[in-house]
């Protein structure tokens, strides 16, 4: 998909539908708004990479059914996840190594960042600033 969601000055509401609704738990078709900071974040980050590659998703919002059962069969999955809140968002940008993309978001200081190497993403949210990697 591809949304502008900020125009003169505003957040433009119907485009933040439609990344709502693209961003909903594809497990349960649950939809939930997403953070408008989660989104600056990660325009954030392709601004400081000077790059225009479309951002892979990899996960956004989940249900918090969706989560409970993900954090049972996975230590690498919070109990009181941000994407619960839509206010965390999986990504990869293509041709650029999740190191960089990690690091660029680390720079940023806009949240929380985890670089999961092994999986090829960095996980970016709204909540304090911290860092974690796999």
């Amino acid at each position: 998909m591809s949304a502008v969601y900020w125009a003169d000055g505003a957040y433009l509401p119907e485009p933040l539908m439609e990344i709502a609704e693209f961003c909903r738990d594809f497990r349960t078709g649950d939809i939930h708004p997403i953070d408008r900071r989660v989104l600056d974040f990660v325009t954030g980050i392709q601004r400081l990479l000077e790059t225009s590659a479309p951002v892979e998703l990899v996960s956004a919002y989940r249900s918090p059914r969706t989560n409970a059962a993900l954090a049972a069969r996975s230590n690498g999955v919070a109990s009181r996840s941000l994407h619960m809140e839509g206010q965390a968002l999986d990504i990869r940008l293509p041709g650029i190594s999740s190191k960089r993309v990690f690091d660029a978001a680390l720079a940023l200081k806009k949240g929380g960042a985890g670089l999961y190497s092994a999986s090829n993403f960095v996980h970016v949210d709204t909540g304090r600033v911290r860092r974690w990697g796999h």
